[in-house]
């Protein structure tokens, strides 16, 4: 059941939303009253009583383009993008044996497509009625500046993420458009889950100052921060949601 459009209403779309942290940021937003297309690949479940499912491949160009297209027919606009969608290696490998298959799919996926969905949606943004405020939220990783040698690619497409950020954040100001990033620690998601044992005695050990895991909730808050314009004058702005980590401590 698809809510009723109230045009009044802000209109977010979130990658990668069929479950995880995606879902989480999108049920959130609905809580801010955003109308929010929940954008993935498949959805197993419905993605909730009131939201939009598009299926999108971010990977696919022309599949980008008909994300924005369908938005714009049923809603009109664009007010919030949050780039959310992101794989893994499908088999961890040392840096020494990764393969070019590997690595060109995390390429093509988390940082092309977190690239040019920027560039595309930046693009309605600016031609929309500059009455309005509009940001654009990339979730990137602690992985971008830290060494996992197991998944080298991982890093290396978080790493160009976060740049992604800062370039748009610059290129956008001019338009007021905020650009951000999210950066979240060892969060408990599908991603996770074949790990956790492992993750739970590096937390119990001391990874991260807070002991335990964090919750996709916990990445959706800091989403709804920013949603509610709580840092409009900070853009570029890099929000570490990683109980932590990213502390250097002795």
């Amino acid at each position: 059941m698809e809510r009723e459009v109230n045009m009044s209403n802000k209109v977010a779309i979130v990658t990668g939303a069929a479950r995880g942290i995606g879902h989480s940021i999108a049920q959130s937003l609905e809580k801010l009253d955003y109308t929010v297309v929940y954008a993935d690949l498949t959805f197993p479940h419905p993605p909730s009583e009131t939201g939009t499912a598009i299926t999108c491949d971010i990977s696919d160009p022309d599949a980008r383009k008909l994300l924005l297209g369908d938005t714009i027919a049923k809603f009109g606009r664009v007010d919030l993008l949050v780039n959310n969608a992101g794989v893994a290696p499908t088999v961890r490998l040392d840096i020494l044996e990764t393969t070019v298959e590997s690595f060109e799919r995390l390429m093509r996926i988390n940082l092309e497509g977190t690239f040019f969905m920027c560039q595309l949606f930046a693009n309605q943004m600016i031609k929309q009625s500059r009455d309005c405020t509009y940001r654009i939220i990339n979730v990137a990783s602690i992985s971008s500046y830290t060494s996992s040698v197991a998944r080298g690619e991982y890093c290396v497409s978080k790493a160009g993420v976060s740049m992604v950020t800062q370039l748009f954040a610059d290129r956008l100001a001019e338009y007021g458009i905020g650009v951000f990033e999210i950066r979240p620690g060892v969060i408990m998601t599908d991603m996770t889950a074949g790990v956790k044992d492992k993750y739970a005695k590096l937390i119990e050990e001391g990874l991260t100052p807070i002991k335990r895991f964090g919750q996709p909730q916990d990445v959706a808050d800091a989403v709804m921060a920013v949603a509610e314009g709580r840092f409009d004058f900070c853009t570029g702005q890099v929000f570490n949601v990683d109980g932590g980590f990213h502390i250097r401590r002795l």
